[in-house]
């Protein structure tokens, strides 16, 4: 179904002025607090989700710049590709366009022909401008295909979408229920609703092609097809490198001088983790066959970064140990080796 508008500034706890390393500090927050894994709430995933979504768009400059200037219908504005002679007018024009010839072809209030003509060019349907010839202009999209009888049968627009999903979505696969906004052939605009099946194992920036759901046409032109590039939205535990992922695992101080197994978090479970005694901060420790699916059954790695982490306050025994530790150490981190 389709979704109702809201403020991704105000999901966000941010405004249109606040930066672009405050509006990530702002979604690790959150993304943090909502996470499902950790907060049980009811609502949790669905703040979660709506957290997702809004950071997605507001991360990018491109996006934000537009849903800034579109709001609601920042998507539809980032569809539209103008052809060439495309020329946008002040006052009582809507839009304009340059068929070649003495001059521009407008569309004001009372030309509602004209402005259906000019959208059945852009998205399919055979029609054209009155006075330009056949074959005058062609928008994108694959163009037209010979038929029989020596006639042709144009193909509409194919076009592109993008869907975001989570990490854990894009690792076990899921199904996506999408609203696509459509043109008819004089009815104005009318809404389809897909069912898209996301494969185990998406990567981030797969393109998947949906075939005939496309530009629609009411004619005799075949449908086009949808291309849905897929995003992995941020997750704040894990990153991701193709089928790899890296997890920053907290070490105390003595666990990583002495040795230890620590309990960390995988895509799928938990694992324990054994630390080397004298593992420095920094360092990368591969759990192999513990990331992405890769084609088939083949899994990406996990890698450990491993991050020594001090104590903020100390008990008055622990202090007296750091300090005994201190006198009797002969351990120099400023000196190599």
């Amino acid at each position: 179904m389709a979704v109702k508008f809201q403020d991704y500034y105000e999901v966000l706890g941010t405004t249109r002025t606040t930066s672009q390393d405050d509006i990530q500090k702002a979604y690790r927050k959150l993304a943090r607090k909502y996470h499902p894994d950790v907060n049980q709430s009811k609502d949790a995933e669905e703040r979660f989700k709506k957290i997702n979504e809004a950071y997605d768009v507001l991360k990018d400059p491109k996006k934000r710049r537009k849903y800034d200037q579109l709001g609601p219908d920042w998507q539809q504005g980032q569809e539209f590709r103008p052809p060439p002679g495309w020329k946008a007018f002040k006052g009582n024009n809507i839009f304009g366009f340059d068929f070649g010839g003495s001059g521009s072809r407008s569309f004001d209030d009372g030309e509602t022909s004209g402005f259906s003509d000019f959208f059945e060019l852009l998205f399919g349907g055979g029609a054209r401008p009155r006075g330009a010839g056949p074959g005058s202009f062609r928008p994108g999209g694959s163009g037209p295909t010979a038929a029989q009888n020596g006639t042709f049968s144009p193909k509409a627009r194919d076009q592109e979408a993008e869907l975001s999903i989570s990490l854990e979505e894009a690792y076990l696969g899921t199904k996506k229920t999408i609203t696509l906004a459509g043109v008819g052939r004089r009815n104005g605009r009318s809404d389809r609703t897909l069912e898209v099946n996301i494969p185990s194992g998406t990567p981030d920036g797969r393109r998947l092609r949906l075939s005939g759901q496309g530009g629609q046409t009411n004619g005799q032109a075949s449908a086009g097809d949808l291309y849905l590039k897929i995003h992995i939205n941020p997750h704040p535990d894990f990153r991701i490198s193709a089928s790899d992922l890296e997890l920053d695992v907290a070490v105390a101080p003595w666990e990583a001088a002495l040795g230890a197994k620590v309990d960390v978090p995988l895509i799928d479970g938990r694992v324990s983790l054994k630390i080397p005694a004298g593992t420095p901060s920094g360092r990368r420790l591969r759990l192999k066959g513990k990331g992405l699916r890769k084609e088939g059954e083949q899994r990406g790695d996990l890698f450990a970064v491993v991050q020594i982490v001090v104590p903020k306050a100390l008990s008055t025994k622990e202090r007296e140990l750091f300090e005994e530790l201190a006198k009797t150490s002969s351990f120099n981190p400023r000196q190599p080796g």
